[in-house]
């Protein structure tokens, strides 16, 4: 019998092209690849910086990537052949 690896999902990459800058007025800018991605102020730039803190460099470029919405889910393929995103006619 042959042994392989169970789980057959990509393992993700530590680095997904995020980074952040923290402002004089208390705003912290998330960048994707250099590109302004979103921009937190008041209780959610205090949040965040609080929670980047705590966390592994890995951990941190998901966090940023949820908090900006630029994440893969995982069901690109699957939705592709949903009946709503089929295209019409042709």
């Amino acid at each position: 019998m042959s042994s392989f690896n169970q789980d057959m999902r990509p393992q993700v990459e530590a680095d997904l092209g995020f980074s952040h800058r923290s402002r004089k007025s208390g705003e912290v800018q998330v960048l994707h690849r250099g590109v302004l991605a979103a921009t937190l102020r008041g209780a959610d730039a205090r949040d965040f910086l609080a929670e980047l803190a705590s966390c592994s460099p890995a951990d941190a470029q998901q966090l940023m990537a949820r908090l900006t919405g630029n994440y893969k889910r995982g069901n690109e393929r699957q939705a592709a052949a949903h009946p709503r995103n089929r295209r019409q006619g042709a």
